[in-house]
């Protein structure tokens, strides 16, 4: 039950306060033992498409093995010196690996910009948020790349790592960001990384398959509740919920296309190559500013149905 409570404190420390800067972060961590390890394993396995693959499934277990360890030992160790100081430890850990405030204040930042039709700084804003080249988006596609990135991150960012709390608890949770975040960092399909970050990209699939799904029938529900088009959101993504490279990432991008009526996705540019990628929904209305509101508002309901859901099934299983 200790689990439970300390996930949805965690949730809830995070929708009030998010990530405050001057406390120390676990993934800035995780993030230093990434690159460092990266730059060994480059040098000590050879510079082929082979080498590489190895190398940077080397790292990838390397990486979980540590963040494993250091996270069960610090739980272990401040729970040995007090249960309530171990509970609050995996109260903080909870807290840190959801981030459903932190994404909606930097989207947030995107839509008041563009309020303001100050379209530079919301090109260099929304940079911050997606991994494609944002130097020459007009406003349509700054909304756009805000909106996906909220969809996308509503599972990655929110509904995954509570669901990984909720299943392995406070350790749990941080490996799952342990893989998130190398996926974020090696995991592109350029030069450097095509082979290096193989494995961790299609590890980050695995831990996100189940969740992702879970993810898109929570947003379906939430549709609903905050009468946004919940028909259309459910035949969006009934259509169009495999219409990306990733197995994952349209699922909860269909939904969010559907419940806003609007077309997202297509065509992008990544390190200057331009990359063609299906159409997601339909343009029954242009995408607009406050649009990007609507999604952080679906993120957080959806947040709260996959807490309330998680939290009833792990409760179910504790009593039977």
């Amino acid at each position: 039950m200790w689990i439970v409570s300390a996930c949805i404190i965690g949730f809830l420390t995070d929708c009030i306060f998010g990530d405050p800067l001057w406390i120390p972060h676990p993934v800035r961590l995780i993030g230093w033992w990434i690159f460092n390890l990266e730059k060994l394993m480059r040098r000590v396995f050879p510079k082929t498409p082979a080498g590489e693959r190895i190398a940077g499934t080397v790292m990838a277990f390397l990486v979980l093995l540590i963040t494993g360890i250091v996270s069960a030992f610090v739980l272990w160790g401040f729970t040995k010196i007090n249960y309530r100081l171990g509970f609050i430890v995996a109260c903080i850990i909870s807290w840190q690996v959801v981030a459903a405030k932190c994404l909606r204040t930097e989207a947030m930042k995107v839509q008041r910009l563009l309020e303001k039709n100050n379209l530079e700084a919301a090109r260099r804003q929304v940079s911050m948020l997606v991994g494609r080249d944002t130097e020459n988006l007009d406003s349509a596609q700054i909304v756009k790349a805000a909106i996906e990135t909220v969809a996308e991150n509503t599972s990655d960012g929110v509904v995954a790592p509570l669901f990984w709390l909720i299943v392995c608890g406070p350790v749990g949770g941080l490996l799952y960001k342990a893989v998130n975040t190398m996926d974020s960092m090696v995991g592109y399909k350029n030069e450097r990384y095509r082979y290096f970050g193989s494995f961790s990209a299609k590890l980050d699939d695995l831990v996100n398959y189940i969740p992702a799904r879970l993810t898109a029938l929570f947003m379906i529900a939430a549709a609903f509740i905050l009468k946004l088009d919940g028909k259309s959101a459910w035949i969006i993504w009934k259509r169009d919920r495999r219409k990306h490279s990733s197995p994952n990432s349209a699922q909860t991008e269909a939904v969010c296309a559907g419940a806003l009526n609007v077309q997202l996705a297509g065509n992008a540019s990544y390190f200057g190559e331009i990359y063609e990628k299906p159409y997601i929904g339909d343009p029954i209305r242009t995408v607009e500013a406050q649009d990007i509101r609507k999604s952080c508002n679906l993120m957080y309901c959806t947040s709260f149905f996959a807490v309330a859901v998680f939290t009833f099934i792990r409760i179910m299983f504790i009593v039977l």
